[in-house]
């Protein structure tokens, strides 16, 4: 049956794999494992390590020991190591290494850096690149290069890979069409095992992954799935349709890239078929592409709950330019500064109450932080419950319920120890401010309004995210700068309120 040809392609895309299987045979690790960006060195010996011999011939301009050592080197090390490169010595390498070579290395670059290392190849090179590109990858390409360079680089392509990529462009970068790939193992319902097999050999260059197999019908409606050990247990006469399982796990190609990493992670996928409104199959979306799609929201989601705006960007950290740190940061900064000034203000009409009682001023950063620290735990619990899709918009009022009790028993809790302090250990070291009242009444006094403000903030922290999303927005864009002002300023009229309402001020 022939069956080990067709096992040798079946796990990635033929570049990838061969660079992968080289790697492997040398019998050590290079700087790190793919995919583990920031792993500390393992080689026993970094003499012998590839990375350290391609920055040696770079500084050597030895083009030879280069192009040597970055044969056995994976394309994710290669990746990082450009981007770590001044301008010449990006220029040597990628000229050293030629197209071939660069192809997954520019795949792996990021986005911010793509154009610049397009930039080092001859246009017979450039054709090379991105015909060797899987589509997905091109895709991406595209859609952060300039318009300009969208221009050219479409000049360049084949007539297949230029209708491939139009098409593929229709759709947003963030939806699963945008981040699928089109390369994908498909035969019919109709066929025997041995035809399967006979689709499946000629197509194995071109496929991303053969671990999953898509059967569809006469007009490329997806109608089920089968693996490759299915096809190679089988005799050859059996019908595709008599091994083959519903395929019931799909996503339509419009959808969030989002929902598709949820559902390969919620399932256990290996790939996931992406679809059109009429059913037919477009491609499909793998794993490493969910991996990739993770990382993306979640550092996103991180960077919005800190007030950090502006597009999100793939460098490092050391490699972001402290002008792009400053211009991502300074927004969120100077509009909350002039909110916190209504905190200022309601301090001032308070001045009396304080002019009164001035030992409470001991006590207003403590409930003010207590409802910024409650309702942060409760917005990035439904922030977290929202991106997992575990709730929705329609379950506000279970959700304000739960965090209702929750806070009142946070609250109860922080108020009896507010109390007991104050009532026996305050006295030892701070007499009251006026006579007007006992410590018993300023424990009391505190103590109600530290609970008051903790359930108001848990309440707050749960219902902001839920509203963002109700009116699409970003529930973590949303939440956590205008909660920290909205719990300050309220944390003051309750704190003030409560006690001049118990202490007669």
């Amino acid at each position: 049956m022939m069956i080990p040809t067709l096992i040798s392609g079946e796990l990635a895309r033929p570049s990838r794999a061969r660079q992968y299987r080289r790697y492997l045979s040398k019998g050590r690790l290079l700087t790190k494992p793919p995919g583990l960006p920031h792993a500390p060195p393992v080689a026993e010996d970094d003499d012998e390590n590839p990375i350290s011999e391609i920055k040696r011939a770079i500084d050597a301009q030895d083009g030879s020991a280069l192009l040597a050592a970055a044969e056995d080197c994976h394309y994710a090390d290669l990746a990082e190591l450009y981007e770590h490169l001044d301008d010449e010595e990006r220029d040597f390498f990628f000229k050293t290494i030629g197209p071939e070579l660069a192809t997954d290395v520019v795949a792996e670059l990021p986005y911010s850096l793509i154009e610049d290392s397009l930039s080092h190849f001859k246009p017979a090179q450039l054709r090379v690149l991105l015909g060797n590109l899987s589509d997905d990858d091109r895709v991406d390409i595209f859609q952060v290069v300039s318009e300009e360079a969208q221009v050219r680089f479409f000049s360049l392509l084949g007539p297949r890979d230029k209708e491939l990529t139009k098409n593929l462009l229709k759709y947003e970068e963030d939806t699963a069409g945008g981040r699928m790939t089109t390369h994908v193992g498909r035969i019919t319902a109709d066929m025997t095992v041995k035809q399967a097999i006979t689709v499946l050999r000629r197509d194995r260059e071109d496929a991303e992954t053969l671990a999953r197999i898509f059967v569809v019908d006469e007009q490329g409606r997806l109608v089920g799935k089968v693996r490759l050990r299915d096809l190679a247990f089988e005799t050859w006469d059996t019908p595709i349709r008599d091994i083959m399982e519903d395929a019931d796990e799909f996503i339509l190609a419009s959808e969030d890239q989002e929902n598709a990493a949820r559902l390969l992670s919620r399932y256990d996928l290996v790939v996931l078929p992406v679809v059109d409104e009429f059913h037919h199959l477009l491609g499909v979306i793998t794993y490493d592409d969910a991996l990739e799609i993770l990382q993306e929201e979640s550092t996103e989601d991180i960077e919005k709950l800190a007030g950090i705006g502006g597009e999100q960007t793939e460098l490092t950290y050391l490699n972001t330019t402290f002008l792009k740190h400053y211009r991502r940061r300074v927004a969120w900064l100077v509009g909350l500064a002039f909110v916190s000034i209504i905190s200022g203000y309601v301090m001032f009409r308070f001045g009396e109450v304080l002019q009164r009682a001035y030992v409470l001023s001991l006590f207003l950063p403590m409930v003010v932080a207590c409802g910024g620290n409650a309702g942060g735990q409760s917005a990035t619990m439904v922030i977290r419950a929202l991106a997992l899709g575990e709730i929705g918009a329609d379950a506000a009022i279970r959700i304000a319920w739960k965090e209702a009790r929750v806070g009142l028993f946070l609250g109860l809790t922080l108020g009896v120890a507010i109390a007991a302090f104050i009532s026996f250990l305050l006295p030892h070291f701070h007499p009251p401010a006026t006579g007007a009242f006992s410590f018993p009444q300023l424990s009391l006094a505190v103590a109600c309004a530290i609970t008051l403000q903790v359930l108001s903030s848990t309440v707050l922290g749960a219902l902001l995210p839920i509203t963002a999303r109700a009116v699409r927005l970003d529930p973590a864009v949303v939440s956590a700068p205008s909660l920290a002002s909205i719990v300050d300023v309220s944390g003051m009229l309750i704190y003030f309120g409560t006690a001049a309402a118990i202490l007669n001020l």
